[in-house]
């Protein structure tokens, strides 16, 4: 081991002098080759702590993207033939405002079977409507004033007082959606909505809106509860979690933080979306969801980063680890190790773009589709990354190395798509999915209590099992809630997939 010793300016400046005479002392030759491997390391050290800063700065204000060709400028050209994707800012059309009103405007002067003011001839006839669609302004929740008239008997003095239509109720079915979904669908909190409804002279205080939520989540609970029973039988489960603030004092014992859980089940082509909340981790949360399953299934198929909280401990899973997390890992390290960083990403933006042809095959073709193009590549990259270390070419310690252990450790879980039918690549459904608890935290910061944490996990979980089903979530809101009888009576029909029918058959 070369001794450490300090260098004055001028001792380097002497040796400087000396390499350039070519004159060298034995004596030089161990420093010019500690000076050497200082230089090497110093790289080395600079290099890591570039990647640290700019994955810290990615962290406080957020990447726009992590598309590839954002990643590593000038790589994977667009191919002949290949069309860009349209951002979708173009207009909506007539048929895009399924929630407006719709009125029918007759035409001025002229009806069916008039004489044609054009030609004179020929005689008028209806045909498809032409559409023009007006926007306005309104208040999210209206009030209106009845003024109830009052007759008064003269001889006994009794009164007698119009009633208004719409029943005793001040909130109605509707108000009670329209605040849940703005609160848990939008993350509006309720200060917010409190000063917009203010401003419009609707007064509607911040402890109105909490008494009115908790009560329009009684009818929802059935709901809620049959989503999670059916969640539980699902082939393929995501789950992941993300931290969340409960203001109650955590008891003696128990885990000091708390954590929103999303979970994505699919059966078929069904999907279901839950939120649990609480102390428990993902895992924990899953074991509780698997507790209900029938014992006769096969072990679910389980997609979720490769924390090992996330995996349940009581329960066998077929454990497939996210793709996305292991090239976020060489994301990270790019601008430090660019060469080794675009051969790993331009890989699995390979295996993405197979992925994406194969979206609309059966599980059974697009696991054939898949072994065939993808399966080389993953196979190729693995032993790359393994020759990277036999021959010494990383540092194992470096970001990069710990890069390519992520993947080497994993490498099971991360390539199951390529040994079971319906494994997806990566787990961007149920982080897409979570991205409504952590709206509700940048904007409400935290849950009161528990209790209030459970609230808000029924709401998100129906709002957005609504949302992946393509129903209209303030209608099923506002359903739940004018049939809390038949609701209570049988969950499994006012599912949102299902309710309308249940509606009709219902009794008026």
């Amino acid at each position: 081991m070369t001794e450490i010793r300090d260098l004055s300016p001028r001792f380097v400046e002497e040796i400087f002098c000396r390499f350039d005479a070519d004159t060298l002392t034995k004596e030089d030759r161990p420093i010019v080759r500690a000076m050497m491997e200082g230089y090497v390391l110093l790289g080395h050290a600079v290099r890591e702590k570039n990647g640290k800063i700019h994955k810290l700065i990615r962290m406080i204000f957020g990447a726009k993207t992590e598309k590839t060709r954002t990643v590593l400028p000038g790589s994977l050209p667009k191919t002949k033939g290949e069309k860009r994707s349209s951002k979708g800012h173009g207009r909506n059309g007539a048929s895009s405002y399924t929630g407006g009103r719709k009125e029918t405007v007759s035409h001025p002067s002229l009806k069916k079977g008039d004489a044609c003011p054009g030609c004179q001839k020929g005689k008028v006839y209806p045909t498809t409507p032409g559409v023009t669609v007006r926007i306005s302004g309104d208040a999210p929740l209206t009030a209106t004033s009845f003024e109830c008239e009052k007759l008064r008997c003269n001889l006994c003095g009794e009164v007698f007082t119009a009633a208004p239509d719409g029943g005793p109720e001040k909130y109605d079915a509707t108000a009670g959606a329209m605040i849940a979904l703005l609160k848990y669908g939008t993350g509006v909190p309720f200060s917010r909505l409190e000063q917009l409804e203010d401003a419009l002279g609707i007064p509607l205080p911040a402890s109105t809106q909490w008494d009115i939520v908790e009560k329009i989540a009684m009818p929802a609970h059935p709901a809620y509860k049959e989503l999670i029973r059916q969640a539980a039988q699902g082939e393929l489960i995501h789950n992941d979690d993300t931290t969340m603030k409960i203001l109650t004092d955590v008891n003696e014992g128990e885990r000091k933080g708390t954590f929103t859980t999303g979970v994505l089940s699919v059966g078929g082509k069904r999907k279901i979306a839950l939120f649990f909340t609480g102390h428990q981790h993902a895992g924990e949360n899953l074991a509780d969801l698997l507790a209900t399953r029938h014992k006769d299934l096969d072990p679910p198929i389980q997609m979720a980063d490769a924390l090992s909280r996330n995996v349940p401990k009581e329960f066998a899973t077929l454990l497939a680890n996210c793709l996305a997390h292991a090239r976020r890992n060489f994301v990270d390290v790019a601008e430090s190790f660019p060469e080794e960083c675009r051969h790993v990403i331009e890989i699995l933006a390979k295996v993405y773009e197979h992925d994406a042809r194969a979206k609309g095959m059966s599980p059974d073709e697009r696991l054939a589709y898949h072994e065939a193009r993808s399966g080389p590549l993953m196979e190729g990259l693995y032993e790359w990354m393994t020759v990277q270390f036999d021959e010494k070419r990383v540092e194992p310690n470096s970001g990069l190395g710990k890069a390519f252990l992520y993947m080497l450790n994993h490498w099971g879980p991360l390539t199951l798509f390529l040994q079971v039918p319906g494994t997806p690549i990566d787990n961007n459904a149920v982080e897409r999915a979570l991205k409504m608890a952590i709206r509700h935290r940048r904007n409400s910061l935290f849950f009161r209590t528990q209790h209030g944490a459970y609230i808000g996990d029924l709401f998100m979980s129906l709002i957005h099992t609504c949302r992946l089903s393509k129903i209209n979530p303030f209608d099923y809101l506002v359903a739940l809630q004018r049939h809390t009888h038949e609701v209570f009576k049988n969950p499994e029909k006012w599912l949102p997939w299902n309710y309308e029918a249940a509606m009709i058959a219902a009794p008026p």
